[in-house]
C-alpha cells in the first residue's frame, strides 16, 4: 500500500518527457544557474558513463576532459535545474558503467560511434536476401 502512495506522490515530480539517451552517448546537459537575480543556462558536455536509481531519484554521470584533467558531474534526471539534454553522438557500449574510461588518456577514451543508417540498411538487406521456399509438386 505504501509503495503505491509513494509512486503516486513521485509521479507529480517526474518530467513528462526526457530525452532518450544511453550509456556511452555524448550529451550536452543544459543546466539553469542562478546568479543573483538573473538566470542563465550553462552547458556541460561529455560522455554518459553511468545511470543509477529509478523514478524521481534517477541520476546520471557525465564525464569530460578539461585541460587534461577528467571532470565528472552527477545530475538528477528529473531536476527542474536541468533545462534539456541533447544527444550529440551515440556511442557503442557493452557495459552498464564505463568507469574504465577514468584510467584512459588521449584517443583511447573515445568510443565507437553507433551508426543508425548502416544498421537499418543491413537489417533490410538481410530480409531481402532470404529466398522464398519453393514447393515441388
Amino acid at each position: 500500500m505504501s509503495q503505491k502512495i509513494l509512486s503516486h506522490v513521485e509521479a507529480s515530480s517526474l518530467k513528462p518527457s526526457v530525452a532518450p539517451f544511453a550509456i556511452g552517448d555524448t550529451v550536452d546537459v543544459h543546466t539553469r544557474i542562478l546568479e543573483g537575480e538573473k538566470e542563465r543556462v550553462q552547458i556541460f558536455n561529455g560522455v554518459v558513463i553511468a545511470r543509477s536509481g529509478s523514478g524521481s531519484r534517477e541520476m546520471f554521470t557525465v564525464r569530460r576532459i578539461v585541460a587534461g584533467e577528467g571532470v565528472e558531474r552527477k545530475f538528477p534526471l528529473h531536476s527542474p535545474k536541468i533545462a534539456k539534454i541533447e544527444v550529440k553522438r551515440s556511442g557503442v557500449s557493452r557495459r552498464a558503467k564505463l568507469y574504465y574510461l577514468r584510467d584512459r588518456v588521449g584517443k583511447s577514451v573515445r568510443l565507437r560511434e553507433k551508426r543508425e543508417e548502416q544498421a537499418e540498411a543491413a537489417a533490410s538487406a538481410k530480409k531481402s536476401s532470404k529466398k522464398p521456399a519453393v514447393a515441388k509438386a
